[in-house]
């Protein structure tokens, strides 16, 4: 990414406010509202769930992995913390050069495995779309396309080969598909799931939201990851998130920018 992208055509109807780069959408802390998801995602896919469960302590310190993973992406894409780009890539790749090994089954994993960074990058990408998708709607093709093309970057830092990320939206369509489709949930990626809601290490304010961090993430993920993961879900529950997403649509967009992107300006403030 070498800079904002010069929003295409006028602004459709009923997204006066929306983000309509890869920069205004990572400034928004509604993004954050997909983190959980994202997660889950990460850990249903059995190599990489392998390697977070070995090699991770995230669910004893959820707050500090989801701090190390906003200052990559903040690093990777804004403008403002360009200055700090090689040195959290740096970070990140020594913090994923020992994640290695074979998992219970026998079978190898590797944080530098480039099908293992195309599917962290593309669940990343996933869920803050899903995030965006359920605030703002639908946006126009060119703007779409752009902020899709734009996420590659969080996986071509760290060594994914640029033509791994699909070429288009369509592309990506057809391979989240397959890729769903190959999940295995194990035993572990249970494990993790139960250990991160129950966040009994975390601060009290943090398990206070858990509840609701919980049926948000739950609300975004494919049915069989769900399924897997052991996260009951049903008719009312998907009337519960509808009526959600209705009351943070009605409040959200009328909050002050300072406050729509402060959890991204105190994130940099650990960078300066």
């Amino acid at each position: 990414m070498t800079g904002p992208v010069v929003p295409a055509g006028p602004v459709p109807r009923g997204h006066r406010d929306a983000p309509l780069t890869t920069i205004g959408l990572a400034r928004e802390a509604i993004v954050l509202a997909g983190a959980g998801a994202a997660i889950l995602l990460q850990v249903a896919h059995r190599p990489v769930g392998a390697g977070v469960a070995r090699h991770s302590d995230f669910a004893a310190d959820p707050v500090r992995r989801l701090r190390h993973t906003l200052q990559y992406v903040y690093a990777a894409v804004l403008p403002e913390a360009a200055g700090m780009r090689d040195a959290v890539t740096g970070w990140v790749r020594a913090a994923h050069r020992p994640v290695s090994g074979t998992d219970d089954g026998g079978r190898s994993y590797s944080a530098a495995d480039p099908q293992a960074q195309l599917w962290v990058t593309a669940t990343l990408y996933r869920a803050a779309e899903e995030a965006r998708w359920r605030l703002w709607g639908t946006l126009d093709d060119a703007r779409s396309e752009e902020i899709y093309r734009d996420y590659a970057v969080l996986g071509t830092l760290l060594g994914m080969p640029a033509d791994l990320w699909p070429r288009d939206r369509g592309g990506f369509e057809r391979y989240w598909s397959t890729a769903v489709g190959t999940l295995e949930v194990t035993e572990e990626a249970r494990v993790i799931c139960r250990d991160l809601f129950a966040a009994e290490t975390a601060p009290w304010w943090l398990r206070r939201l858990m509840p609701l961090v919980r049926f948000t993430a739950a609300g975004m993920l494919p049915h069989p990851v769900r399924t897997g993961l052991g996260l009951d879900w049903d008719g009312a529950d998907s009337v519960r998130e509808d009526r959600l997403w209705r009351v943070v649509r009605g409040i959200y967009p009328r909050l002050p920018r300072r406050l729509r992107e402060l959890p991204s300006a105190l994130v940099l403030r650990t960078l300066a």
